[in-house]
């Protein structure tokens, strides 16, 4: 199977639209080939998150030579190369992926769109964080976009942050607010870098979530209402997972259903995880 053919099958696979039904615009859509020529037959699948060094290494490893990554590749939003002819690790990276004939393809806006789920759609990525946490059943209001959980009791925060790092595999986790509050219902909110902050904050108010599992955080937006409603007597938490790191079990989700989106039973797929990208020093 051409390569093409597989990313057709894939975009295919889901709903391709947004809630208003608009289909997703071929022409300004973020799911571009980011590199490589499709017009090669497919010798295996890596699903990732960010298509690292590391990434592609382990996709020449495996003799796969279709990465679909969730993220952009050269650091930019839009995936822009122009401002990137000179750059020595833009040239490092590529003659990586030609050594070896690598596609990249982005699936961003397709897996956000929907995948197929119990007769309807759901948004591939939060739905597979959801498995990953093991809160498939705690899903409280939009289940297309299953962002908000609510517990049957609640939840000590420390022990909830420990989950966090459980799953997502990460080296360390920053928190702000009060580290025990009793958490029952959880939101994870869009980017939180100044465009939606105001409206995060008021349905975070009126609905009367306890804690929120954030992507970007700015620090003089919502972070800091978690924290003043922690010292004045209304315990909050932020638990601030990071971009990648919260979306990245959409990812090794999706390798339970590209078989069956692609109509291919026996194509090698593999999840590699981008890791977490942060480090910590704490002494």
């Amino acid at each position: 199977m051409k390569i093409q053919t597989v990313i057709d099958k894939m975009k295919a696979y889901c709903k391709g639209s947004d809630k208003q039904g608009h289909p997703i615009d071929p022409i300004k859509t973020r799911d571009k080939i980011l590199w490589g020529n499709t017009d090669q037959e497919c010798t295996g699948i890596v699903s990732t998150c960010f298509a690292s060094a590391a990434v592609i290494e382990k996709a020449i490893e495996l003799n796969c030579n279709l990465i679909i990554s969730h993220e952009a590749l050269f650091w930019n939003h839009g995936d822009h190369t122009d401002w990137l002819k000179d750059n020595e690790i833009f040239q490092k990276k590529t003659a990586l992926l030609d050594s070896k004939g690598i596609v990249v393809w982005r699936n961003h806006d397709y897996i956000h769109s929907g995948i197929p789920m119990d007769g309807g759609y759901v948004d591939g990525i939060f739905y597979g964080v959801l498995d990953k946490l093991g809160w498939k059943g705690t899903l409280y209001g939009d289940m297309i976009t299953p962002i908000s959980v609510e517990f049957d009791q609640p939840i000590d925060g420390a022990d909830l942050i420990q989950t966090c790092k459980k799953a997502f595999n990460l080296n360390g986790v920053r928190y702000i607010g009060e580290l025990h509050t009793p958490v029952k219902k959880v939101m994870f909110p869009s980017h939180l870098i100044g465009g939606v902050d105001n409206q995060v904050l008021e349905r975070f108010e009126k609905e009367n979530f306890d804690c929120m599992i954030t992507m970007e955080v700015t620090d003089f937006t919502v972070s800091e209402y978690v924290r003043d409603s922690a010292l004045l007597g209304h315990p909050r938490l932020g638990i601030e997972v990071g971009h990648f790191n919260t979306e990245e079990p959409g990812m090794e989700y999706m390798v339970k259903y590209v078989n069956h989106a692609i109509e291919d039973p026996d194509m090698p797929v593999y999840f590699v995880k981008s890791a977490d990208g942060f480090n910590y020093i704490v002494d």
